[in-house]
């Protein structure tokens, strides 16, 4: 169960989002092995002039970034799963925004089951379920 949350800069985009929220869903179930019904897709945008890195704005460096999280249950993916997807995912979204700073960022965080989980039921329950 997959909760991917994207933060983008510019100004919101419904159109782009639609694309984006798609792409990265098929991307995470290709790439994590996870399931289409069960991912979570949030996407929110910051203005330019409100996102830094070393100190300057994204306006005044006249770049774009991202910042995405992909959140999972601890244990159902490997290493290279996660190398795989985080380069996949760099070159996907830098092709979709276009000249992305190289500090736009990937993080996948392992959610151990029990802390886990959607419907008021941890991953660990479900799993009991069969």
């Amino acid at each position: 169960m997959p909760g991917i949350d994207l933060t983008l800069s510019g100004t919101p985009d419904p159109a782009q989002a639609r694309h984006i929220a798609k792409t990265l869903t098929a991307l995470t179930c290709r790439v994590l092995d996870k399931e289409e019904q069960r991912t979570m897709v949030q996407i929110r945008y910051l203005p330019r002039e409100q996102w830094f890195i070393a100190g300057r704005s994204l306006a005044e460096l006249d770049r774009d970034s991202f910042r995405l999280v992909v959140t999972v249950t601890d244990e159902t993916n490997t290493k290279q799963q996660k190398a795989d997807y985080q380069g996949r995912a760099f070159q996907e979204l830098s092709r979709l925004l276009g000249d992305v700073h190289p500090h736009s960022n990937i993080h996948i965080v392992d959610c151990r089951a029990a802390a886990y989980g959607y419907g008021g039921i941890s991953q660990e329950a479900y799993s009991y379920r069969g």
